[in-house]
């Protein structure tokens, strides 16, 4: 599996205890796998990289589920 990079806005999104999300500029939303407590903040900008996981189904099936392997905070 090959690594992305994606830029966007960190949201909590769906219902219930909620998942994490990252929306990018173009509107696309990836559900966070193994987000560091660091990155899950309502609204913080950030860029992170990790793998597009296509083996992995979530109750909350908002977008792609994107593994988290490195991140920055860019604000």
């Amino acid at each position: 599996m090959s690594s992305i990079t994606v830029t966007g806005t960190v949201e909590k999104k769906g219902f219930g205890t909620g998942t994490w999300a990252l929306v990018t500029e173009g509107g696309e939303t990836y559900e966070l796998k193994d987000a560091p407590t660091e990155l899950c903040k309502s609204e913080q900008k950030v860029s992170i990289t990790g793998v597009v996981r296509d083996d992995v189904m979530t109750i909350a099936m908002i977008g792609p589920v994107l593994e988290v392997q490195s991140f920055e905070i860019l604000e």
